[in-house]
């Protein structure tokens, strides 16, 4: 376990967490990556969508890095654009994996994704190993998918094809961060992702009876505020939880962390506007495979140091850097 919080300098005017989450995803300009898009069925009748970015077929075991989005991120969102094409300087092809009806196609079933549901990113990295048999295979998971892919790792120990994975600015104590994002500022996050969620719910009455599903009108939908509200009317109820508090409980990740295998690096920052330091684990909660870098600055999903006019995205290369590290020599 590493603790190196000199390793990242905001840059100069963007030192609060909160400019540091909102800079990037305002202001953050870049070219859209190329990409291939394709649909991967999966075993219960449903599918993802899943974008590649830099693969080579005719290129003997490129490495590729399997990415999962944030809570109603997709693509399109800057992080996500940011670090393929950074993977990419670097020889790394990239694919995410879009949870079910994040990639602005709605899913089938009435079910959602959650921070707990590490079925669909199983499925897919198997069908990624099988593919590509000679491939080192990394993984990045982004908030909620960082929360998610340190379950996937705890629960597959052994049995998974990942070499490395790394999980930013993960909500690894999910009630604590339901109680913060409803307090103060941070309540803008929490209605920008309200709106989002709410509305993906609402295209779901249009193909099923999410009013017997649920027990609740899409008028009633429209009146819930809060993620507490949310998680226990939907997310718990119709993914089998029963209730938010219940959900919270089961899907947060700090509680399974000793039991993953897989070398793993931890980024967080202790300003991160989504949640409080109390989510983050302590030294006897982590297993010796786990890095933890835990930093004074950073925001959500932020890391931005250089200058405002001139801004470097740190965490791009710090993805890079460490996956470099597990490179083995043959492959370069």
């Amino acid at each position: 376990m590493t603790h190196t919080p000199q390793a990242f300098v905001p840059a100069r005017g963007l030192r609060s967490g909160h400019a540091q989450t909102l800079y990037p995803a305002l202001f953050r300009k870049q070219p859209t990556p190329k990409i291939k898009k394709e649909r991967f069925e999966l075993q219960d009748g449903d599918f993802v969508e899943c974008f590649w970015h830099n693969i080579d077929e005719d290129r003997e075991a490129q490495p590729i890095v399997i990415l999962f989005h944030g809570l109603e991120g997709s693509f399109y969102s800057p992080y996500i654009q940011g670090v393929m094409h950074s993977l990419a300087g670097d020889g790394f092809a990239s694919v995410i994996m879009h949870f079910r009806g994040c990639s602005g196609v709605d899913n089938r079933l009435p079910s959602s994704y959650h921070s707990a549901k590490t079925d669909d990113a199983k499925h897919w990295i198997k069908e990624v190993a099988h593919r590509y048999p000679n491939s080192q295979l990394f993984a990045i998971g982004y908030s909620l998918g960082g929360n998610m892919l340190l379950n996937l790792l705890a629960e597959c120990r052994h049995d998974t094809s990942l070499t490395a994975a790394i999980s930013i600015s993960a909500p690894l104590q999910l009630d604590i961060c339901a109680d913060t994002i409803d307090n103060g500022f941070s309540k803008i996050y929490q209605k920008y992702l309200m709106r989002h969620l709410k509305t993906s719910l609402l295209n779901k009455y249009k193909s099923h009876d999410m009013q017997r599903y649920i027990g609740i009108s899409q008028k009633e939908v429209k009146k819930l505020r809060t993620f507490w509200e949310f998680d226990d009317i939907y997310t718990a109820k119709i993914n089998g939880f029963g209730n938010a508090n219940n959900y919270y409980k089961k899907a947060s990740a700090k509680q399974y962390l000793k039991q993953i295998v897989t070398p793993t690096l931890i980024i967080h920052a202790l300003d991160d506007p989504f949640m409080t330091p109390d989510i983050l684990p302590k030294r006897s909660e982590i297993s010796s495979a786990i890095e933890l870098e835990v930093y004074p600055h950073g925001g959500h999903v932020g890391f931005i140091s250089g200058t405002i006019t001139k801004p470097e995205y740190w965490l791009d290369r710090r993805v890079s850097r460490f996956f470099l590290g597990y490179i083995l020599p043959k492959i370069y």
